[in-house]
């Protein structure tokens, strides 16, 4: 990703106003645990946005019909330690978050970092 594309995501990430989300519940994929964030229509519409920017480069590559918006706690842990954080997080639950940037986040083949992050609109 170069300069010019970092100025595209932050072009169309500008048009999209900052917003909150509620945490109350946890969610999960094969051997992932997640915060399920509400509402998530905004979230759906950033995905979008981005989607529709580059059609050629779809949300997980495309092996997904619907991308369901999420918040990973734990992810490659076996299903007893997934059960314990969830326990742990019950008691932690709810939470508001306020979403006023996006950040870039890389894999970079050893581990994920983030490299840029870009301001939503007000």
């Amino acid at each position: 990703m170069d300069a010019h594309v970092h100025a595209e995501l932050a072009d169309v990430l500008s048009g999209h106003p900052s917003f909150d989300l509620r945490f109350e519940k946890c969610g999960g994929f094969p051997g992932v645990l997640y915060l399920v964030p509400e509402p998530d229509m905004r979230l759906r519409q950033l995905t979008e946005a981005i989607a529709g920017r580059w059609p050629e480069a779809p949300p997980y590559g495309g092996r997904f019909a619907e991308v369901v918006p999420h918040l990973t706690i734990a992810q490659g842990q076996e299903d007893a330690v997934l059960g314990e954080i969830e326990a742990d997080l019950a008691g932690r639950l709810p939470f508001t978050a306020h979403v006023s940037s996006v950040q870039l986040v890389v894999y970079d083949g050893a581990k994920w970092q983030e490299r840029v992050s870009f301001a939503l609109g007000r």
